[in-house]
């Protein structure tokens, strides 16, 4: 049985840090990318980072970029998000997503991806 499973949620102040993982089962990391979609409330999911192992690239939302990173150990099946110098915008349902790798694909397109997890709350604090 396929599963991702967040972790790490919680409530952070601005200005701090926060490290969610995915830990995937039933699949290998190998043979996906991994994808950090977000939802605020009244918002669409949007895409926030994802990682491939097939093609080694990793790749992030103009939102975040310089502040979260994106890693996978692959030994573990486990995908980390960090996430430093939070800010109140950054206040969602953090979900994590695993689509299987063909060659071609659009990490930002919910439609890509296979299998979700059920979400993490992420709350940053003004």
């Amino acid at each position: 049985e396929v599963q991702l499973v967040e972790s790490g949620g919680g409530l952070v102040q601005a200005g701090g840090s926060l490290r969610l993982s995915c830990a995937a089962s039933g699949f290998t990391l190998d043979d996906y990318f991994i994808g950090w979609f977000r939802q605020a409330p009244g918002e669409e999911r949007e895409g926030v980072s994802c990682i491939s192992s097939s093609d080694g690239k990793t790749h992030y939302a103009d939102s975040v970029k310089g502040r979260f990173t994106i890693s996978s150990d692959n030994a573990k099946n486990t995908v980390y998000l960090q996430m430093n110098s939070l800010k109140p915008e950054d206040t969602a349902v953090y979900y994590c997503a695993a689509g299987l790798y063909s060659g071609t694909y659009y990490w930002g397109f919910r439609d890509d991806y296979d299998y979700w997890g059920q979400g993490t709350q992420v709350t940053v604090s003004s």
